[in-house]
């Protein structure tokens, strides 16, 4: 470990050489954001040493190895994870604060690397962590944004979007590996010509247009056993930089269209594809980073074996939802076109190598493009995918003769589209949903037919979270309090967390546990008095909804439930009400209105509550701008309520869930996702469930929803909260500032299907379930046994235990033990 070979006095010279050597300057006159290279670069040394021996190991024992394939790796500030990871976190806080330099005041210097939004991308980071701390060699293989999804600004309570220039200062714990750049190919046609001496066709491309993907690679330190997997990030670069000709005849356009592409494809994550050229671009990004792996991923194992045909024994390639799946066909077609094996040989070990997460239920979730567009872009592995269709539905048709319902429902090819989830199904060797309750909707509901067709093909594999940066990084008060109590073993087996639980009924450890809490609300309320300029009080009760905005996650719920509360307060002054600080946090996507009318919506009823002085402080509202995981591990740390109010049904999984159970925060919930499994491992006695299940949920679905008019029209408090949308109180006067928001409730002439998401549905029993919240509360004793049963009972959701289900399950990966010279 590093700690045993840390050189104090060393690394403090390492990091005065750097500010030296780097930017001509006294590690007096250096700025905070040039002493965080200094002391990263420091760091990175020792990092790349082990590194160095896990490549080394890897090459020695050519261990199994798994491709994980994402859009997005939401990875969070590195420098401290890193130092956690090495052991050393103490020890260089200790050399830092000998020169006079707060570390955390170095860590905050460090952007948020912009490679991901969501649950999906910080999931798929967890994954590496593990993977490194378990000792299994994996790649992570994504896109090198350069501005990621946005930098999110509120203005006049309005989203906007701005550039998150993460790189602008340069990222330095990244490496740029030119050598392993790979000739990514769009558009053009396919010719077919006969191979005489091999007696096969030869599939050409021609007159298309090309980029280069340059391999950009960051370390993934495992914790304690100096293991150093990699995270590969591709850049785009124009292969013919600047065609000089075509600018000196006036061709100003043709000189620079091939830096655009490239610019185009690494610009940004989740390009708005409202429109056809957004889907384009989106679909380029998708096979940009996906070939160039493939390839390379090829030609790695093509360095240690002769046989291409047994590729599945040493690589297992897992695609992180429907994004990486255009790897089914650029696999066959490297295999086939490449490799020179024929069409049964590279199904066989596509069909062997290739496996699927699923992460939703929502069946328009599931992506689709356009055959056109498919076709023309990437027109040699439409032609593969066509005939993978072909034979699929084939087979479909030996096994259900006559039933071309189901033809139609599992065709890979249908209604004009490719259906990317069909083609993962029908490709992999495996398909996992990502909970107990999402895997048995797949197999029942949404992808029934597939599950009847090939039932072995289905597992779960619920989802976890690392508590290395949840809570040892992210939460140090508690985590030397856990430690204290029961040893170091929880940081990589997080199950002994349940030894926690024999200090439930033990009022000393119960009041430093709701200490620890408390200092950690302090710490929030700092930040959001400096970011927000609201003054919130932490002994109210934290009561925090943090993750993705989208109609189904329910944002709208809440905050309608907020304007209830203060009706209530208002109308009855008198009436008991212990305080609340209701804290959001979110990003819309750019184009999805409706989500980013319901920030608006936050935003201006935090103007009017946080600014009415005759309710004494007994309410704030706070939005959290620009959410991102730096600032998520405060707010876990801090949190007394964990909102995870989804529709029943519709989550898959969610882990920030997880995340807030970890750090001793309840869940309010609805039986969805892990919510499920939750409540299983805590009792229902300790978490706030209420709402309609999932199955009633669906049963209201296959009748078309129900009449959200019923309760209009029947529970005054709800029709005065959705009357408010339209009669100006949160909006200055203006009736249609909220008015979608209003017709998405009540109408059917402006809704497919008025209250799709059942929020009035089941607003009285969320309003009660908070009733039960603030009565758990008032009772110190019972809050504090609570919050310690969430922390003591999280054991199984670690991704850890995640890890190690896929590896044993299926990956089939070989343990690998790194050692060095200490």
């Amino acid at each position: 470990m590093y700690s045993k070979r840390f050189e104090k006095e060393q690394f403090k010279a390492d990091v005065k050489d750097n500010v030296r050597t780097l930017y001509r300057r006294t590690i007096d006159e250096a700025t905070p954001q040039q002493i965080f290279q200094a002391v990263s670069y420091a760091v990175k040394e020792a990092v790349i040493d082990d590194w160095l021996a896990t490549q080394e190991t890897y090459k020695k024992e050519d261990p199994k190895t798994v491709y994980y394939m994402s859009m997005e790796f939401l990875m969070g500030r590195a420098l401290g994870n890193n130092l956690i990871n090495m052991s050393a976190y103490k020890e260089v806080k200790e050399a830092l604060d000998e020169m006079g330099i707060d570390l955390n005041a170095i860590e905050d210097q460090e952007p948020d690397p912009a490679l991901g939004n969501g649950g999906l991308g910080r999931l798929a980071a967890c994954f590496l962590d593990s993977l490194a701390t378990l000792g299994y060699a994996a790649y992570g293989c994504g896109i090198r944004y350069h501005y990621g999804m946005f930098k999110q600004k509120i203005e006049n309570g309005y989203q906007i979007e701005t550039p998150d220039n993460w790189l602008k200062e340069g990222y330095p714990f990244e490496l740029r590996r030119d050598e392993y750049a790979r000739e990514v190919r769009f558009g053009g046609n396919i010719r077919i010509e006969y191979d005489e001496n091999e007696k096969r066709n030869k599939f050409i491309q021609e007159n298309y247009e090309s980029v280069l993907a340059i391999p950009y690679d960051m370390p993934i330190v495992g914790y304690g056993n100096h293991v150093v997997n990699t995270l590969r990030i591709w850049d785009a670069q124009a292969i013919t930089e600047f065609k000089l000709d075509s600018f000196d005849r006036g061709e100003y356009h043709k000189a620079i269209e091939q830096e655009n592409l490239a610019k185009n494809i690494v610009e940004v994550l989740y390009p708005n594809d409202n429109h056809y050229a957004g889907k384009e671009l989106r679909l380029k990004q998708q096979y940009f980073f996906i070939s160039a792996s493939l390839q390379q991923m090829l030609w790695k194992y093509k360095e240690r074996h002769d046989d291409v045909r047994k590729l599945y024994e040493k690589v297992a390639i897992q695609m992180n939802d429907t994004h990486p799946t255009v790897a089914v066909g650029e696999l066959m077609r490297l295999l086939i076109d490449e490799e020179g094996l024929n069409w049964d040989e590279a199904w066989d070990v596509t069909t062997k190598t290739v496996a699927y997460t699923n992460h939703t239920i929502m069946a328009e979730a599931l992506e689709k493009w356009p055959i056109d567009l498919f076709s023309r872009l990437l027109p040699r592995v439409y032609q593969i995918i066509q005939e993978i269709d072909r034979r699929f539905i084939e087979k479909v048709r030996q096994m259900y003769p006559g039933d071309e319902g189901k033809v139609k429902r599992m065709a890979i090819l249908m209604d004009g589209q490719v259906k990317m989830a069909h083609l993962a199904i029908v490709a992999g060797f495996s398909v996992n949903g990502v909970a107990k309750l999402h895997t048995e909707i797949l197999k029942h509901q949404e992808l029934r037919d597939f599950y009847e067709m090939m039932p072995d093909k289905f597992n779960n594999k619920t989802n976890g979270i690392t508590q290395r940066r949840f809570l040892l990084h992210g939460n140090q008060l508690l985590a030397d309090w856990v430690t204290s109590h029961i040893g170091e073993g929880w940081i990589t087996d997080l199950s002994q967390m349940e030894k926690l639980k024999a200090l439930a009924d033990n009022p000393k450890a119960l009041a430093e546990f709701m200490d620890i809490k408390y200092k950690n609300k302090e710490r929030l309320a700092a930040y959001i008095l400096e970011h927000n300029g609201v003054e919130v009080d932490p002994r109210s009760i934290f009561d925090v909804q943090v993750k993705r905005l989208h109609e189904y996650k329910r944002q709208l719920l809440n905050i309608l439930h907020v304007m209830y509360l203060y009706n209530q307060i208002k109308e009855h002054p008198e009436m008991p009400f212990y305080p609340r600080t209701f804290i959001f946090g979110a990003k819309a996507s750019a184009g999805y209105v409706r989500a980013k009318q319901i920030i608006k919506l936050i935003n201006s009823v935090a103007d009017v509550v946080n600014n009415d002085r005759s309710i004494n402080g007994k309410l704030k509202i706070v939005f959290i701008e620009d959410y991102r995981v730096s600032i998520a591990e405060h707010i876990f740390a801090a949190a007394d309520v964990s909102e995870q109010i989804s529709t029943a049904s519709k989550e898959a999984s969610g882990t920030g869930n997880m995340k807030f159970m970890l750090n001793g925060a309840p869940t309010l919930g609805t039986m969805d996702g892990a919510n499920v499994e939750i409540v299983e491992e805590v009792g229902l006695e300790n978490a706030f469930i209420f709402g309609l299940s999932s199955d009633e949920v669906i049963n209201y679905e296959n009748k078309g929803g129900y009449n959200p008019q019923d309760i209009y029209f029947n529970d005054w408090d709800v029709k005065r909260v959705v009357d408010q949308l339209m009669d100006g109180t949160y909006s200055g006067g203006d009736h249609d500032m909220f008015r979608d928001l209003y017709n998405s409730l009540l109408n059917t002439q402006c809704s497919s299907r008025p209250d799709m998401y059942f929020i009035l549905k089941d607003f009285r029993a969320y309003a009660e379930a908070q009733k039960r919240v603030e009565e758990a509360y008032r009772d110190t004793q019972r809050w504090a046994k609570i919050a310690l049963m969430n922390t003591a009972s999280c054991g199984k959701f670690t991704s850890d235990r995640t890890i190690q289900e896929y590896v044993d399950e299926i990956w089939k990966l070989d343990k690998v033990t790194v050692k060095v010279e200490e």
